[in-house]
C-alpha cells in the first residue's frame, strides 16, 4: 500500500474510509439541501396561499434545520438520504452549533470551500462534520 492509498476524508478524525461513519460525499449533501429547501418551500406555501411563500421558505428552512440539526443531528433532507452532522470528537449532538452553522450555509459559500476531508467552511468554523448514518 502505498501513503496515498491511506489517506481519505476523515481519516485523521478516525472515521472509516466508507460505509456508516464516513465522510458524505458532496453530491449526497447537495441533494439533502435541495430536499430540505422544497420541504420549506412547501410549509410556507401552506400558510402563504394562494400567494407564493417568497422569503418564508427561507425562514422556514432555517428554522427547520436549527431545530433539527441542533436536536437530532439530522435535517429532514439528511434523513432522507442517509445523512447526517457529527460534532468532531464524537459527541453525541451539534447543539447550538447548529446556529452559526445554519447560518453560514445560507451564505453558500462556505459549504463550497472544502478541504481534505470534504468539510466545509461551516463545518471547520463549527467543529463539524457530515457523515453517513447508514
Amino acid at each position: 500500500m502505498t501513503a496515498a492509498d491511506e489517506t481519505y476524508p476523515g481519516r485523521r478524525f478516525g472515521l472509516p474510509r466508507e460505509g456508516v461513519g464516513a465522510v458524505a460525499p458532496m453530491g449526497v449533501r447537495v441533494g439533502a439541501f435541495a430536499l430540505d429547501l422544497a420541504v420549506s418551500f412547501l410549509v410556507a406555501l401552506a400558510f402563504t396561499r394562494p400567494a407564493l411563500p417568497q422569503n418564508w421558505s427561507l425562514l422556514v428552512w432555517a428554522v427547520l434545520t436549527v431545530v433539527s440539526v441542533g436536536l437530532f443531528g439530522s435535517s429532514p433532507g439528511q434523513v432522507a438520504l442517509g445523512i447526517r452532522v457529527a460534532p468532531v470528537g464524537g459527541a453525541a449532538l451539534v447543539g447550538l452549533w447548529a446556529v452559526p452553522r445554519t447560518a453560514l450555509v445560507f451564505v453558500v459559500v462556505p459549504p463550497l470551500l472544502t478541504d481534505q476531508d470534504g468539510r466545509g467552511l461551516h463545518d471547520r468554523l463549527c467543529r463539524t462534520v457530515v457523515v453517513r448514518s447508514r
